[in-house]
Parts: structure tokens; C-alpha cells; sequence
């Protein structure tokens, strides 16, 4: 088993379902955030109460509220009603892999079976949306032949690629990872497909209930697919595709990345070609994909934790101590993002302080946090 509930993970399997709702609902709250504060305060209730507090202390001018218990209500009966379920992080049917990654979302909403990554391995296939017929076709082909050697294929359920990976392992049972709601079906054309998916395979969002995609859920949408999975295979991209933005979360997940080689002659290629150059595994078929994911497939990721998301309680708070570090932070972050680690060396502070001062920075709207585990400041205009 890829992981196991005896490991010392910060599990919200004993947590109340609302209040972990409410918390990683509410503004300015995304999923480091959300731990970081699970840690500090032991619960999600009590974390939904020292967040006013903490954004004032960053900065806030007006007071930061809690995403509100009856919008959850509300979205625990819509989503029943639509036939999902809430999986909290560290419950067994919880994706085993997607613990394993830096910013795991605390809670996704399934429709479908669970079954396919319990029992399953994952392998992700993800490409180009204007996708060519030969790319549709391999896509199609790979995740067939993947599908018949006991692995279930994960994919966006976006044009191109994504549907013809989809189509290919729909017997056997495919998920498909979507940036919207999980009852907004995106693009509408495939609005069969996402129902023979809810029966015969899976549909997961880390998105509200009714929520329509935005530009900043996509990137999150690919982290989770790349997350799920040992490696991710990429059939057709452009140098700046969204797929590209999978493979690189695989990498620093340290899974495989692996990609279809093409034409020189063809912009969808380009991006796979690059990735070749670069290392990912070359595919042919899926006997390439097979050998390449071989070794992670005995591979126990629970050895190797992703830091953050322990039991261990922190540190108390020395007030004072923090009010001195304050200025040290503030001044050493900037427009342009450095690494939290960097940071806490040249601001010669315990590590803990200066955690809670991005925590209390992030929830008052003025710190953002980007890839790489780095934060930057937002201009005064981007959260005035």
C-alpha cells in the first residue's frame, strides 16, 4: 500500500466535515495555508476562529469572515442531492499518491467509484486540446492498452487528448479531474461522456459545488492529476500548453514524466519534443510506459512525506518574539518571489515565526504563494 494511516500525517478523516469546508472555502485560505493553520491550532474549528485575528495582524483593514455554515449546508445537499461525496485528506478512499504532493487539496468532491484508485495504479494522460487525428488516436490507443494492464487513466476531460484518453479506458474505468464544480460539465459537448464516467468510472473537483472554471483553477486541476498518478504521459503539446504545466508538477512530485514524440513541422509536438530532450521517457506504446513506471509500482511514497503535513504541534507563539521578526519579514519579501526557506535564513528568525507571518500576510490578501514553495507580495492595487 502507497500509504498508510500509521504514518505521521496531520489525517482529517476525525475532523467535522463543515468546518473543514468552511475553512478551505473561506478567502485567502488555499491548501498550504489550510494545513499550516490545521497545525497551529490542532482543529479546523479553532482555526476558523483565530482567523480574524491573524488577518488583522497581516494587515487586514477590514475583517476577515468565514466562509458561512449555511453556504456549506447548502453545498452538502447539492452535491447529495447530485449523487457526490466529500473525501477529507488521510481517510482511506482518499487518493493514496496525492497525499504525497506539496499543496494536496484537503477535501475533493467525488462522483463515482473510489475503487479505481484503491485497488488500482494511476497513470495520467494529458495533451493538446486542437489535438490532430493521430494524436487523438494514440491517445486513445495508449490508455486502452494501459486500462487492459490493470492501470486506471487519469485525465482533464478537456477537448482533444484528454476525451480520447478518456474514451479509451471508459470500459475499465477512467477519472477525469475537472477545474469547475463537479456537476459543471466542461466542455458541454462532452456532456455523455462525463455521464458514462460518473457510472463506469470517476469524476473528482477540489472546486464548490456549482462553481464555473476560472484561469486559476486549471493549473490546480493539473496538480491533482499529476499528483494521483506514477507518471504522466503527454501526447500532444504546444511550448506553452497547459499540459506541460502537468508534467512539471509530475517531476517535482517525482513521478514519471513521459511523451509521444512528433514532427518537427508540427507546434503540438513541440512541447513533447522538448520534454524528450529534456529527459521524459520517449513513448512508443504502452510497453514503454509500463517499463518506465515499473519501479515506482513497489515504491512506498508514505517513506518520503511532503513537509508540512506532520502531527508534530509547533511551537508556541512568544508575542514578543514575533513583533520583532514582523519588520525582518516584511522587509525582505518583495514583487518577486523567493523561497520560504531562503527567506527564513535572511531573516535569521525561527522558523515558526516567520510562517506565521506569511500566514497572517497570505490571509490578509497581501501575500500570494507560487510554485516551488516561494511567496511574493501582491501590489497594493492587486488587494486594496
Amino acid at each position: 500500500m502507497l500509504f498508510s494511516p500509521s504514518m505521521p500525517y496531520r489525517s482529517l478523516a476525525n475532523e467535522n466535515l463543515l468546518d473543514v469546508l468552511r475553512l478551505i472555502r473561506t478567502g485567502n485560505v488555499g491548501p498550504v495555508t489550510f494545513f499550516q493553520l490545521i497545525s497551529r491550532f490542532g482543529t479546523a474549528a479553532k482555526a476558523l476562529e483565530a482567523l480574524p485575528h491573524l488577518a488583522k495582524a497581516g494587515g487586514k483593514k477590514t475583517p476577515l469572515v468565514a466562509f458561512p455554515k449555511e453556504a456549506v449546508e447548502h453545498e452538502l445537499e447539492a452535491a447529495t442531492k447530485f449523487g457526490a461525496r466529500f473525501i477529507v485528506y488521510g481517510s482511506p478512499d482518499y487518493p493514496a499518491l496525492l497525499h504525497m504532493i506539496n499543496d494536496p487539496p484537503p477535501v475533493i468532491t467525488v462522483s463515482g467509484h473510489s475503487h479505481l484508485w484503491q485497488n488500482r495504479d494511476l497513470i495520467a494522460i494529458v495533451g493538446a486540446r486542437n489535438a490532430s487525428a493521430n494524436g487523438c488516436q494514440m491517445a486513445q490507443k495508449l490508455a486502452h492498452d494501459l486500462s487492459e494492464n490493470g492501470l486506471s487513466v487519469v485525465s482533464g476531460l478537456a477537448r482533444g487528448i484528454d476525451t480520447y484518453a478518456h474514451r479509451g479506458s471508459l470500459l475499465k474505468g477512467t477519472i477525469g479531474v475537472i477545474a469547475g464544480g463537479i456537476n459543471n460539465i466542461y466542455p458541454p459537448e462532452n456532456a455523455p461522456l462525463f455521464q458514462q464516467m460518473r457510472e463506469t468510472g470517476a469524476i473528482i473537483s477540489e472546486q464548490p459545488f456549482g462553481a464555473l472554471p476560472f484561469a486559476g483553477s486549471f493549473p490546480g486541476r493539473n496538480r491533482i492529476i499529476a499528483g494521483m498518478s506514477l507518471g504522466t504521459v503527454v501526447v500532444e503539446a504546444a511550448l506553452k500548453s497547459g499540459s506541460l504545466i502537468t508534467a512539471r508538477f509530475a517531476g517535482e512530485s517525482n513521478r514519471e514524466v513521459l511523451a509521444v514524440p512528433g514532427s518537427p513541422a508540427d507546434p503540438r509536438s513541440k512541447g513533447c519534443n522538448m520534454l524528450i530532450r529534456q529527459g521524459a521517457h520517449l513513448v512508443e506504446s504502452a510497453a514503454d510506459v509500463l517499463q518506465a513506471i515499473a519501479s515506482l509500482r513497489n515504491r512506498s511514497f508514505a517513506e518520503t512525506p511532503p513537509p508540512g503535513y506532520t502531527t508534530e504541534t509547533p511551537p508556541a507563539i512568544d508575542t514578543s518574539e514575533l513583533e520583532k521578526a514582523r519588520p525582518y519579514a516584511h522587509e525582505k519579501l518583495g514583487f518577486t518571489a523567493v523561497s520560504v526557506d531562503e527567506l527564513i535564513e535572511q531573516c535569521e528568525a525561527p522558523a515558526h515565526l516567520v510562517l506565521t507571518i506569511l500566514l497572517e500576510l497570505e490571509l490578509a490578501g497581501r501575500l500570494r504563494r507560487g510554485n516551488g514553495n516561494r511567496v511574493y507580495l501582491l501590489q497594493q492595487e492587486e488587494f486594496a
